[in-house]
């Protein structure tokens, strides 16, 4: 994970702590509440964007949630033909990591 993108969920998970989203009652569902409820970017643009601030070609993005995929469920869903859905995606396995280093914390 890109350091702009560790720093940019990190203060997003911050925000939510702060706002009282994620809190010690709802701990074990952290991952869900700050990465799966809603989409972390709308609009096809701004996702486009997002990649380009942080320099990931679509293409590597594209790898990155089929990896995880293929790793997780032994299989690609193939689902990623827009850049909302791949950057969501993205921030999905990369909020799940810092979750993760959180709770080990």
């Amino acid at each position: 994970m890109r350091t702009t993108i560790k720093n940019e969920l990190t203060d997003y998970i911050n925000d939510l702590i702060n706002d009282g989203v994620l809190n010690e009652e709802n701990k074990e569902d952290w991952h869900f509440h700050a990465f799966n409820e809603d989409y972390y970017i709308i609009g096809y643009y701004n996702a486009s964007e997002w990649l380009k601030r942080h320099n990931i070609d679509s293409f590597e993005a594209i790898q990155i949630c089929n990896q995880y995929e293929i790793d997780n469920f032994g299989e690609t869903s193939n689902k990623y033909d827009n850049s909302e859905s791949v950057v969501n995606m993205l921030v999905y396995i990369y909020g799940e990591e810092l979750i993760n280093e959180l709770e080990t914390i």
